[in-house]
């Protein structure tokens, strides 16, 4: 696995403690990209979280970018997001 993926994985795990969460790297899907030549990465990610309950899209979306920041200024390019709660996905 990644260093990046792994970085994902631990700040999303300390701050929103998800019952699932599924980082893929992307990266080599948009090769030849504006923004691929920054070196950062696309990555797709599935997190399920009870701490999204009573929460809009747009505010799942936001603790999850808030969470990410620092790793948004240096090494994510793209983020595909699927934000869940655990009842959302029986």
């Amino acid at each position: 696995m990644s260093e990046r993926i792994d970085a994902i994985r631990d700040i999303l795990n300390k701050a929103l403690s998800p019952d699932r969460l599924e980082i893929s790297d992307e990266s080599h899907l948009h090769a030849g990209h504006a923004g691929a030549k920054s070196g950062k990465g696309h990555f797709a990610v599935l997190i399920v979280s009870d701490q999204f309950a009573g929460k809009s899209l747009i505010q799942r979306h936001r603790m999850v970018y808030d969470a990410l920041s620092d790793l948004l200024e240096t090494d994510i390019h793209a983020l595909s997001l699927q934000a869940k709660t655990p009842d959302e996905m029986n």
